[in-house]
């Protein structure tokens, strides 16, 4: 693998210029550009003069795009071919794959090239003259690609059989999920019954390690990946950690229930609504992300109620994944059009690439949790020459008591804002997460090539699924564990003739039968909310609803006034009044063990940085108090609020295996995001059950596993022997390595403290 950072001459700008066809540097010379950005003409460089597959990295709108499809565009114009398509582009996101359709479309219409987007909202008979006489360029989602694996397998190799490139989009979002396993098996099994090997180009922020998207973009030879990334310097930037104090009769502890915890953030959230309505109208246009979809719900409701209280228009609308598409749609129109004031409040939904012009400022609610999402969130302000990049986090703490635990007083929402901004001016970035062992993906992808191929001999399927790749690191024994528990559901997922053929069986048939088959992440069942006949969008089925009830939907308030089970539809009426409703989420991302290091080390010194406000450096040199008083820079055993606290200080996978090692030898922990917790009166059986874990050689991880009541979260994961969850579960989720040390020093301390 070749990693360039440096800066390209005067030399290499004109030579990267000058291997492009000569219709695109006319398009260059009319859209007033003077010059190419040394990025992009060492991208160009890297794609146009070389036969190299080709990782460009680098922040939001920093020319990604061009930089790769210039070249691409000049080499397949300079030797065009018929009937098949020359380049593939996949993107996560439907609406990132209309907005780069618009900006290749007048491009290639000049070179003669056709473009084609595909995916579910694209007309039937456009797809079906795609089929008929491919060409030029398709942009394609991962499920409608795994469609045609299913559904139009007899087409595939007369649709790419001249296929040359294929550009993996926003390559980060790909390296840690399910749908990455998904994509990284579709183009492996394309290669393969096509007999192609097009070069690949990832499109990807920069991350903590390039190494490892490396690795994924070309399983079988990573080293022979050239990795572009870009130096440049980033806008100025401007940040500020607000603190926000619950009202006092709201105070919460870490151990009351999640309704009145919920309750409490509630309130807080309207302190917070009050200050960004205050800051952020008439101010330019602007983001704001929040945790979850009923946060958003919430913000946006809060804030359209100041600005009828205010007598003025409103600018702040929601963005999330349940809103219906032509609601986002007309958000993100008017947000890149620019005409009017707007600020959109999101969850991650505006995290990747779509275009929506650049904002004034990110606000943040709530200490983030994956130091490469807020840089990707980051990007979308200051994007304009000469403007800088305007960070808001706010940061809600309990106002303590005599009552107040110590987590409490250890403000862990500032410090977790803190430790956050830290590392990002460290430029420090969690590498990727594998998923070595997703054996959900894996089932998915069995019964895809099961239905491809009308039936598959084990051989043939080894030959696919093995080997470098997605699922490189699944040992033999296992896929024949899984094949074997395929045949044993009832009904059965597979089935096989005499001859060893694998078949689908009577529950491989329905599952690979419905739509839903295409997308290997979860779908919940959901509610339509209808208003005068338009969609506004979907809640979960979780929530019960009945006339007269009134919700939060669409940052507006609606009367509920009938409801159709079968149909599943609410319909609504505009309302005075409503509450957010209940919706589906995925478990928060786990920190990493980087990411609570630097969240002790914001404890342990005497610094208050100059971006806290007066409220949140209030608490953050509360935090450094109590954590200096309970000693906690020399310990990591607290004895507090009737309980032992252990503070490993080590990240969620490390933590969640501790939890398991205990509760094995019956010991009952509670863990918040840093800490492990037990009764006082438990002191010995812990100390009992530390000392067993220290004298371990190794702790088995899938023994852990077995004691994890949360081991099916993946779409297909029911359908696994319950064994072989365990062992994926402890070789992705458990660091049941790091348990023998850390039980020494625990061990350790106890002794020395408490006995």
């Amino acid at each position: 693998m070749e990693s360039s950072q440096q800066s390209s001459s005067s030399e290499n700008l004109d030579a990267a210029f000058a291997s492009l066809h000569p219709e695109i540097k006319r398009w260059i010379y009319d859209q007033q550009w003077t010059e190419l950005r040394a990025f992009q003409a060492r991208a160009i460089s890297a794609v146009s003069l070389t036969d190299r597959d080709v990782i460009l990295a680098a922040a939001t709108a920093s020319g990604k795009t061009e930089a790769a499809f210039f070249p691409i565009l000049s080499s397949i114009v300079a030797e065009p071919i018929a009937d098949s398509f020359q380049v593939m582009y996949v993107g996560p996101l439907r609406a990132l794959i209309n907005d780069q359709f618009l900006r290749l479309e007048l491009l290639c219409e000049r070179l003669h090239v056709p473009v084609t987007k595909w995916h579910g909202d694209v007309q039937d008979s456009m797809k079906r003259r795609a089929r008929e006489k491919p060409a030029g360029v398709l942009l394609i989602t991962p499920e409608s690609l795994e469609a045609l694996f299913v559904r139009r397998p007899e087409v595939l190799t007369r649709m790419f059989r001249s296929l040359g490139f294929v550009v993996v989009d926003e390559l980060h979002s790909f390296l840690s999920t399910e749908r990455g396993l998904q994509l990284a098996s579709l183009l492996k099994r394309l290669e393969s019954r096509v007999s192609i090997s097009p070069r690949r180009i990832g499109l990807s922020a920069t991350i903590g390690d390039l190494s490892l998207a490396a690795k994924w973009l070309r399983p079988n030879d990573p080293s022979s990946v050239a990795i572009i990334e870009d130096s440049s310097n980033a806008a100025d930037l401007r940040l500020q950690i607000r603190g926000v104090k619950q009202p006092e009769r709201m105070s919460v502890s870490e151990t009351e229930t999640p309704s009145k915890k919920e309750r409490a953030r509630d309130v807080s959230l309207r302190q917070i609504s009050t200050h960004l309505f205050q800051t952020l109208r008439s101010n330019g246009n602007h983001l704001i992300f929040a945790s979850s979809r009923r946060e958003v719900e919430l913000l946006a409701d809060l804030l359209r109620e100041s600005s009828e209280s205010a007598g003025v228009s409103n600018e702040f609308f929601p963005h999330h994944g349940n809103l219906s598409r032509e609601m986002r749609e007309v958000l993100e129109h008017r947000l890149k059009a620019g005409s009017e004031l707007t600020t959109a409040v999101a969850t991650s939904t505006l995290e990747l690439g779509v275009d929506i012009g650049s904002v004034e400022s990110v606000a943040q609610i709530g200490a983030p949790r994956s130091i490469a999402a807020l840089k990707q969130r980051m990007g979308r302000s200051g994007r304009r020459k000469g403007k800088p990049s305007i960070l808001r986090i706010y940061a809600t703490e309990a106002v303590l008591n005599e009552k107040s635990s110590i987590l409490d007083c250890l403000r862990l929402e500032t410090v977790q804002s803190v430790a956050a901004i830290r590392l990002m001016l460290d430029k420090w970035i969690e590498p990727p997460i594998t998923m070595s062992q997703n054996l959900s993906t894996l089932l998915h992808q069995i019964l895809s090539l099961v239905v491809e191929y009308g039936g598959i001999s084990y051989g043939k399927l080894l030959e696919i699924v093995g080997g470098p790749g997605p699922f490189g690191e699944v040992p033999v024994a296992t896929i024949r564990e899984l094949l074997k528990g395929m045949a044993l559901t009832d009904p059965p997922l597979l089935e096989q003739a005499p001859d060893g053929t694998l078949m689908l069986g009577e529950m491989g048939e329905t599952i690979t039968g419905s739509y839903e088959f295409f997308a290997v992440f979860k779908t919940i069942e959901e509610f339509r909310i209808v208003a005068n006949g338009r969609t506004l969008g979907t809640v979960s089925i979780v929530n019960s609803f009945g006339p007269d009830d009134y919700i939060v939907f669409a940052g507006q308030r609606w009367k509920v006034i009938t409801v159709d089970d079968r149909s599943h539809t609410v319909h609504v009426e505009s309302a005075p009044a409503g509450k957010a409703p209940m919706f589906e989420g995925g478990e928060p991302a786990g920190l990493h063990d980087e990411f609570v290091a630097k969240m002790r080390s914001t404890l342990a010194n005497f610094e208050v940085p100059i971006y806290l406000d007066p409220i949140a450096s209030q608490h953050l040199l509360e935090a450094k108090d109590a954590f200096m008083k309970a000693q906690m820079d020399k310990k990591q055993v607290i004895k507090a609020d009737g309980l032992i606290y252990l503070f490993p200080w080590r990240g969620t996978t490390t933590l969640d295996a501790l939890r398991l090692a205990l509760k094995k030898s019956g010991i009952v922990a509670d863990q918040s995001s840093i800490s492990l917790s037990v009764k006082s009166e438990r002191l010995k059986d812990l100390l009992d059950s530390l000392t067993s874990l220290s004298h371990a050689p190794t702790v088995d991880g899938i023994e852990l596993a077995k004691l994890d009541h949360n081991l099916e979260r993946s779409k297909f994961d029911h359908l696994i022997p319950r064994r072989l969850l365990q062992q994926s579960a402890a070789k992705d989720r458990l660091n049941s390595a790091a348990i023998p040390d850390l039980a020494r020093s625990l061990c350790s301390e106890i002794n020395s403290t408490f006995l």
